[in-house]
């Protein structure tokens, strides 16, 4: 029987109540949608796509800049029994075979990624062969704000998202305008998306000057 979002949240992360948006977020990328969630730092937007990863069949593809960020999730969803790898750089050919394969074969839920690897044709096959459920697209402002000089290859996640043309998709950051958000639809593609957004007053921080 499937699992319920709050079976799972209590299950794995060992939490019985949702953060404000993190509910109805999940719940559209369960029914499939495409979605943008702004969400403050420290609002729990990587429960947004790892909790789907554990109630949906298939593996969730991460799309993420931050290297030390990917192997912290990762770390951490494994000490939760949760399978999941990133493909660090430098790999040689053969080991990155075996890494994707592992990914096709290994029942794993979760698959993180640099945006530069999705110019590799290697990856791009054999996430063809993958059951994806979802991708996730996360600090997705870079696509906007910097994606032509600082992370170029975001600006590639639109072509490959036209190699899985029935995977829905939810972009998330912490950063962005409306001009920004508008322009991550627009980038991505994202169709009838659902847009979620809380406030990003942190109401724990402020400034005190003497």
């Amino acid at each position: 029987m499937t699992q319920t979002p709050e079976e799972a949240l209590a299950k794995y992360w060992g939490f019985n109540k949702f953060r404000p948006k993190q509910k109805e977020i999940i719940t559209d990328v369960l029914k499939g949608k495409d979605v943008l969630a702004l969400l403050p730092t420290g609002g729990g937007k990587s429960l947004c796509y790892q909790l789907p990863a554990v109630i949906k069949p298939g593996i969730v593809i991460v799309i993420s800049p931050l290297i030390s960020l990917m192997k912290d999730q990762v770390m951490q969803l494994n000490e939760k029994g949760i399978k999941a790898l990133h493909i660090p750089g430098g790999l040689p050919y053969h080991e990155l075979d075996t890494l994707l394969d592992n990914c096709i074969y290994g029942n794993y839920k979760l698959l993180y990624l640099s945006p530069e690897r999705l110019q590799q044709e290697l990856v791009i096959e054999r996430i063809k062969q993958m059951p994806i459920s979802l991708l996730a697209i996360d600090e997705a402002h870079c696509i906007s704000q910097w994606g032509h000089d600082f992370r170029p290859a975001y600006r590639n996640i639109a072509i490959f998202r036209q190699s899985i043309p029935e995977v829905s998709c939810i972009a998330l950051t912490a950063t962005a305008t409306k001009k920004v958000a508008l322009d991550i639809i627009d980038q991505l593609e994202l169709e009838e998306v659902q847009v979620h957004q809380t406030s990003f007053l942190r109401e724990n921080l402020g400034y005190f000057i003497d």
